[in-house]
């Protein structure tokens, strides 16, 4: 399989948006929620003080900029029908204009929509620079965003932004979602196997902010608005070592599960992109876990040393996962393999972006040539993919 990649790049938000300002105004729009006693408990218990947003908190509160019944509307004509006097009927419907309305679903996500693209081109255009490639060199696009769906996708924007090449092949995914990350790279390895002349660049942007639905008041709203974070990032993958490789990729992993796909969802509503999480969803993904171990175990059964990684870039959403994969990881295993798994995690949940931002922090932090690698991740579906790869 072997497949190189280069260090990626990482765009991250660059609206600061604190764990403190979401309590603020969570408490502000639900003090009589049945969870509102334990806001600041769950707010601590994620480990996020701050994350980075496209666009600003201010923007996902705002009222929608449409008004209420309006003045010559139908409801003044039925409030006069029904005996009020025109002064009165006037009266009442001008409390009701004054009342907020939602943000539409277009004025919610076309925003982000844009601030995707702009990301996005950033992140590319940084992936190029670092593996030392131009617009032209390359062949082949993949993309993936799933909370600002568009159609042209993000493909398209970015084959006219950079631009690439005509002949250049496109490959939007917009539903990998969290699995983006891994998920692309397999198909990028898989590109450059059967031809390793190949340059494939792969572009990761989620504007995962747009859940954030302030009129939610169900409790898994609540960990939505704190646990996610906006992030563009981009690497290049070639079937032939270059001087600016990092990571050649041995082998992939697929799994899924089945009856599982209501667990964790998106869902258009007429206000927006809501995220609908459901409890028993770290349990299945803990799942994908275990079988990714297997794979490992079958995989490297025969290796003469008791084989294991150096380093485990992983995305399972959440703290209680990553406390399963180290409970149940082989005994002999080292300590520590999910430092850069946690150290990304503590400002957001970045979505199909994660495991390029866990990457260049292991990067970043040094590797030594021939330490083994393992980079998994799970999304709704659910549906898991893993590589195991050599630093180089």
């Amino acid at each position: 399989m072997a497949a190189y990649l280069c260090a990626p790049a990482v765009i991250h938000g660059e609206h600061s948006v604190k764990t403190e300002e979401i309590v603020a105004e969570v408490h502000g729009r639900h003090p009589e929620a049945a969870w509102a006693p334990r806001v600041d408990g769950i707010a601590a218990s994620t480990g996020i003080e701050t994350r980075g947003w496209m666009l600003p908190l201010e923007a996902a509160v705002a009222p929608g900029r449409g008004s209420g019944p309006g003045s010559a509307g139908p409801v003044r004509e039925a409030l006069i029908r029904e005996g009020f006097t025109e002064q009165d009927a006037d009266r009442a419907v001008a409390a009701l204009d004054a009342v907020p309305a939602p943000q539409t679903v277009q004025e919610r996500t076309a925003p982000a929509w844009e601030a995707v693209q702009s990301y996005g081109e950033r992140a590319a255009r940084g992936a190029l620079q670092i593996a030392g490639l131009d617009v032209a060199d390359v062949d082949c696009l993949i993309t993936s965003n799933s909370t600002t769906p568009a159609l042209p996708g993000l493909d398209v924007a970015l084959a006219n932004r950079l631009p690439l090449r005509g002949d250049a092949m496109l490959l939007p995914a917009t539903q990998w979602a969290c699995v983006a990350g891994t998920r692309s790279l397999a198909l990028a390895a898989d590109l450059v196997a059967a031809d390793p002349d190949r340059v494939v660049l792969v572009v990761i942007s989620e504007a995962l902010s747009t859940t954030y639905q302030p009129a939610d008041d169900t409790l898994e709203s609540l960990i939505v608005r704190l646990l996610f974070a906006d992030t563009a990032v981009a690497a290049v993958v070639t079937g032939r070592p270059r001087p600016e490789s990092v990571l050649r990729l041995d082998a992939s992993w697929h799994h899924t599960l089945p009856g599982t796909q209501d667990l964790h969802r998106l869902e258009t509503r007429a206000d927006g992109t809501h995220f609908v999480m459901d409890r028993r969803g770290p349990r299945a993904v803990q799942d994908t876990v275990t079988a990714m171990w297997e794979w490992l175990r079958v995989r490297y059964e025969d290796d003469p040393a008791a084989w294991h990684p150096d380093v485990l870039l992983a995305h399972p959403g959440g703290t209680r996962v990553l406390e399963y994969m180290e409970q149940t990881m082989p005994a002999e295993w080292p300590s520590g393999l999910l430092r850069y798994s946690r150290d990304s995690y503590t400002t957001g949940n970045r979505g199909g972006a994660a495991v390029f931002d866990i990457l260049r922090r292991a990067h970043d932090a040094g590797q030594k040539a021939g330490s083994r690698a393992v980079l998994y991740a799970a999304a709704p579906g659910l549906t898991a993919t893993a590589l195991e790869g050599e630093w180089l």
